[in-house]
């Protein structure tokens, strides 16, 4: 039979045990993060929320009429609403880049921090270069390339004398795309590549030699041994990978401009920032907000389950 618990209770206190009591100090060490998370990211994602049920307008405080889901039914399914159309564009545009920018960052770092964990000299000095663009802002990044690829400028300039025919990078699909994803991978992919290579030199050594010995090859051991000692790592790196590309902003709000809608490069973060900016609909602006961290969780837990189940198996 069960052993009750003031029974329990007695006999741990005839034992001698020390009874447990409640420690406030975990608690107050977690305490600065809650209260930044709550002030930071919980009241702004609630309020935007709230928000996206009204008909907001910060210009008229006193004209904000309740709407309900009319916002969220303007962008899924009402076709005749002015944000139907150019909302699911944008969807469309960012799922492309995604598309683009996610295979180099994620294959190419991994690349790039295999060849960087090798052990030759001068190593240090190369990791260094492929992580330093990652320390410039978006801004100094998209200004870069956009000096590089626009009109005129050096890449231009050096095909002309080539011979070669000029080609408006920023100006026509499919080079605009192409552009904004090389300034994007050659900025981002230094912080990929240092995950991986810390990742890697945590797998040991004898695992490589076991399996040199029974005679695997340089790719073998790569597929045998690498890749699902960094499963864990290539889950976080995937996330993370796609929450930044499908949070594109900057380069191609920079490198396009004014053209992006008429190229075909405004990414959705672009759209809610015209919508609730520019045209003054932070209701709606708000509702395409909630859309899209709906869409990336949905997007984070498919990652999660598919490696996560293959890593289990």
């Amino acid at each position: 039979m069960a052993t009750s618990q003031p029974a329990r209770a007695a006999r741990a206190a005839a034992s001698g045990a020390p009874a447990r009591r409640f420690s406030a100090t975990p608690y107050l060490f977690v305490l600065p993060h809650l209260l930044f998370f709550a002030a930071f990211l919980g009241y702004p994602f609630f309020y935007g929320i709230y928000i996206s049920l009204f008909d907001f307008d910060f210009l008229r405080p006193e004209y904000r009429p309740f709407v309900g889901f009319q916002n969220y039914a303007n962008l899924l399914w009402n076709r005749s609403s002015i944000q139907f159309g150019d909302f699911w564009q944008s969807v469309a545009n960012t799922a492309r880049f995604l598309l683009y920018s996610v295979p180099p960052l994620v294959i190419g770092a991994l690349l790039l921090a295999v060849l960087l964990n090798g052990r030759y000299r001068g190593r240090n000095l190369f990791r260094g270069l492929y992580f330093a663009p990652y320390a410039l802002s978006v801004t100094v990044a998209a200004v870069l390339w956009r000096w590089l690829f626009e009109q005129g400028g050096l890449i231009d300039s050096y095909m002309q004398r080539l011979g070669l025919q000029s080609v408006s990078w920023l100006g026509t699909q499919p080079w605009a795309w192409l552009a904004i994803t090389i300034c994007t991978v050659w900025w981002t992919i230094g912080f990929n590549t240092v995950i991986f290579l810390a990742a890697l030199q945590d797998i040991p050594d004898t695992l490589y030699e076991a399996a040199s010995i029974d005679g695997a090859n340089s790719f073998q051991q790569f597929a045998s041994i690498t890749i699902p000692m960094l499963r864990p790592v290539l889950i976080f790196v995937v996330t993370i990978t796609l929450i930044a590309s499908a949070n594109l902003f900057g380069q191609s709000f920079i490198m396009t401009g004014t053209q992006s809608r008429v190229i075909g490069t405004e990414s959705i973060v672009q759209k809610i920032y015209d919508e609730g900016i520019a045209q003054n609909r932070m209701g709606s602006a708000a509702a395409m907000s909630i859309l899209v961290a709906a869409a990336l969780l949905v997007l984070t837990t498919i990652n999660f389950r598919v490696f996560g189940r293959n890593e289990q198996e």
